[in-house]
Parts: C-alpha cells; structure tokens; sequence
C-alpha cells in the first residue's frame, strides 16, 4: 500500500509539475543522506523520503458496521487511518552555475503542485489506492512531526536543505470483514409466572 502511495506521488509530480521539468528531473524516495543520489538517480532530483507513518488517532473510529446479504449478515471493521509524512527535498545537476537557486526553483514548483489538492486526485492513484472508499487527505507545508530538523540532518549524515513537509492520510482496513450469523428475524420473548 505505501509503494502505491509513492507510485501516487510520483505520477502526481510527473502529471502536474511543467512539462519542461518533467522531462528533465528525476523523481526518487530515498534518504536525503550524505550518499545521496543513489546511482539509480540522475540529478537534478526531487526526493520524497518517507520519514514517519503513524495512526491519526483523531480520525479513529472503534465501530463495526453491520452488512446485510439476504439471511446472512457481516461485521465490517471501520478502517484505520494512517498519516505518511514526507519530507521533500530538491537536488540540482552539479553541472549548474548556481545550485541553491535551481533546487529553489524546483522546491517552488513543487509546492505549487502539492499546495493544489487537499486530497489525493483519483486521476494519479496507484494500486490499492484507486478504489478506497474515503478521499487521501493531504497536509503541505505544516510543521512536521520531526522533532529536530537539524537532528535529522545530523543524523543523516548530510548537510541541510530547504525541505517542504507534506503528509497524505491513508485508509487501511487491518482485518477482513468476518461473518457475523444468520441475521435475526424474530424476537421470542417468554414469561414464565411463579406462584407464590
């Protein structure tokens, strides 16, 4: 489900960003760490590195919903939703008079890509995620949930980049629907009176 969130990601990018920038950026989810690029990314690059996926506990929901199929019933799970945070990250060509300004300008027409939609298009769903029932919801540009942008470049060994934090909530549905039983179609009720 996380690699066709990534496959979303990217072919957002590809479908949204200038066609000009398309053709010449690469488009990768790796760490931003001190041997980025990988060999299998040529720059300039976006990076999308998944840093955190967590329960959004804010939109729980603990109920089962009752399916009905003729005499049959079923007991379906509410599904969990899930918050997979990205930091995001431009990477300019090395062959580029001034690097800073290019990754500047390709952080800038990302965000206007990911600032566009507050939910996922269904035109660049991948995979699991064409036919959930609940819209992905999407947060660009709010405090992330690193604790230390500096302790995170620290720890990845590299040093810091301008970076855009952009989330996108999940629907996953942890447990298949079970049979529940026959479904009830009278009640009985008996008395029974004690003499005293």
């Amino acid at each position: 489900m996380i690699d066709d969130l990534d496959k979303s990601l990217e072919k957002l990018l590809k479908t949204y960003l200038p066609p000009a920038l398309v053709s010449g950026v690469a488009i990768s989810f790796a760490a931003p760490d001190n041997q980025f690029p990988p060999s299998t990314v040529k720059l300039p690059a976006v990076d999308l590195f998944l840093y955190d996926v967590r329960e959004n506990r804010d939109l729980r929901d603990t109920t089962w919903e009752v399916e009905r199929n003729g005499n049959m019933a079923r007991r379906i799970p509410a599904p969990v939703r899930v918050d997979c945070s990205y930091l995001v990250t431009a990477w300019a060509s090395g062959s580029v008079p001034n690097p800073a300004q290019d990754e500047h300008r390709l952080l800038g027409e990302v965000m206007r890509v990911l600032l566009r939609f507050s939910t996922l298009p269904e035109d660049v769903l991948q995979g699991s995620l064409v036919n959930q029932e609940l819209p992905l919801p999407t947060s660009s540009l709010q405090s992330g949930k690193l604790q230390s942008l500096g302790e995170f470049w620290q720890a990845m060994g590299g040093k810091p980049k301008a970076s855009l934090h952009y989330m996108v909530t999940l629907t996953v549905t942890p447990v298949e629907a079970g049979v529940a039983g026959p479904v009830v179609q009278e009640h009985i009720i008996k008395l029974e009176l004690k003499e005293s």
